[in-house]
Formats: C-alpha cells, structure tokens, sequence
C-alpha cells in the first residue's frame, strides 16, 4: 500500500478549502482517506487562518513513509517540516 499526504477539495464552487490528508494512493482525490492532518484556505480573509497543520501527525506518518504530493511537499518545506524531518534522519543514521 503506498501512502500519499495530499490534499482533498472541499469547499463551494469558486471557493475552495482543502483538506491536508493521509490516503493510499489508489483511493480517489476526495473519496476515503486514513487520517486528515491539516487543512488550507487559499482565499482566508480576516482572521481567518490560512493554515492549520497537525505538525506531530505530519511527521509521524512521513516517518512511517507516507510520500507528500508536490504541493503538499510545498506547503511542508515553507512551514520547516520536510527540513526538520531531513535532519532527524540524518542525527538517527549517524
């Protein structure tokens, strides 16, 4: 089973919000997915919060294997996840 972080549309038309998920790949973009960790609003205004990341979920499942998407990947690398995640590996293998 390969397991993706992606992201899964929710939202109105013309008005989307995305949910940061864990999913085998095989399942469809918005159909079943194992555990939502996130979520990201592209057009927040206000206070609202663009986005929300569950950080210790995140690393978990990347360190069990999980690939992000391209833009999850993305999203990752702005916050420092993907860079803390490079050197927790590289500190454990020496």
């Amino acid at each position: 089973m390969s397991v993706k972080i992606r992201l899964t549309r929710v939202g109105r038309h013309n008005d989307p919000i995305y949910r940061i998920v864990v999913a085998d790949s095989r399942f469809a973009r918005d159909g079943r997915y194992i555990e939502q960790v996130g979520y990201f609003n592209p057009n927040a205004k206000g206070n609202a919060p663009k986005l929300t990341l569950e950080n210790e979920k995140i690393v978990a499942w990347l360190n069990k294997g999980a690939q992000p998407s391209d833009t999850v990947k993305s999203i990752l690398s702005k916050e420092g996840i993907i860079k803390a995640v490079a050197e927790a590996k590289a500190k454990k293998s020496k």
